[in-house]
């Protein structure tokens, strides 16, 4: 086995602190300790696991192989572009930037260094995804609806840059394809920003996705919806179960299955269901590891910076569509 990558964890909040569990599990990284400008937060998280708390980014990055931006988004952007112009390789939490020249500048740079920098859209590696992803061919409609209880923790930014884009990435993943036309809405509850926010994408071959996401929900919900020819694939991100069925012609209809007839001379389908075994991986874990993968193996990640700057991209033709949309109503 390749040696352990020294790995330091730029960040203890929420976030980080599930990162430095996940590193310790995992034996590719060692963790080399953790920095967070809130002290307080830093030596909690350090505690907890028996990591060494750095005083400043700067000594942090300067002992590492690798760095984990799990930082608030404003730092996205500065914590990533020093550890690459110091040689590091990052991983960096979505989305990739706070802006879309940020983002650009540290794509940029990611591709021009030659460095392994992967962006945390986790739901790629959602094992429920993951079981259906090789089912997944040219879907004409997905729809998805990502539904989350009030937390204040997020308000800072709109409902579209906080749980939207986890879809957004999913969608131009599936469909790799231009987008054709974006139009959207957004409802401000609680917070400055859209806490509900709809929209529809469609893509130049024909492809549409229907996206709702929202941050004031009674219940939690991540469901994405594919359908394509002959077939419906759902997937359950949140209690990790995926469906498939499947629809084939047959000249003999089966009694004990569900069949269709179309009509005099045009014959019966079947309907055949799947339930596909998901496996009980951690989606961060996996992430994680996947990255250290691409370092060891001097290949690209499963999800580059010029993906998580093309979820941004789109979140940002949302948030505009949005934008328009509120002007019409006045």
């Amino acid at each position: 086995m390749e040696r352990s990558l020294r790995i330091g964890v730029l960040g203890a909040g929420h976030l980080g602190r599930i990162h430095v569990q996940q590193l310790k599990e995992l034996a590719e990284f060692e963790v080399l300790g953790v920095y967070d400008t809130h002290a307080e937060k830093a030596a909690a998280v350090a505690a907890e696991f028996g990591v060494p708390i750095y005083a400043s980014m700067e000594e942090l990055v300067a002992q590492c192989d690798a760095v984990d931006v799990v930082t608030p988004t404003l730092a996205h952007h500065d914590c990533a572009m020093y550890a690459l112009d110091a040689g590091k390789h990052v991983f960096v939490e979505k989305p990739i930037a706070n802006t879309l020249a940020e983002a650009r500048e540290l794509a940029g740079r990611a591709e021009a260094t030659g460095l392994a920098v992967q962006v945390g859209h986790v739901e790629r590696f959602n094992p429920a995804f993951v079981a259906v992803r090789g089912a997944l061919e040219q879907p004409m409609f997905i729809e998805t609806h990502r539904l989350a209880t009030f937390d204040p923790r997020g308000t800072d930014v709109s409902v579209v840059l906080d749980l939207m884009i986890h879809d957004l990435d999913i969608i131009l993943h599936v469909n790799n394809c231009a987008v054709a036309d974006v139009q959207a809405s957004g409802v401000s509850v609680v917070s400055g920003t859209p806490d509900i926010a709809n929209a529809r994408i469609t893509f130049v071959n024909g492809c549409t996705a229907n996206l709702t996401a929202s941050r004031f929900s009674m219940k939690k919900m991540r469901k994405t919806r594919f359908f394509q020819k002959d077939a419906y694939i759902s997937v359950d991100m949140l209690t990790r179960e995926a469906e498939i069925l499947r629809m084939r012609s047959v000249t003999k209809p089966d009694p004990f299955a569900v069949t269709i007839d179309l009509g005099p001379g045009k014959g019966h389908r079947e309907i055949a269901f799947e339930k596909p075994e998901v496996p009980a991986d951690n989606a961060i874990r996996e992430e994680l590891r996947a990255f250290a993968n691409a370092i060891h193996t001097n290949t690209r990640p499963l999800v580059p910076a010029t993906d998580g700057l093309a979820a941004l991209e789109l979140a940002h033709r949302v948030l505009d569509a949005m934008a328009k949309a509120a002007a019409r109503s006045y």
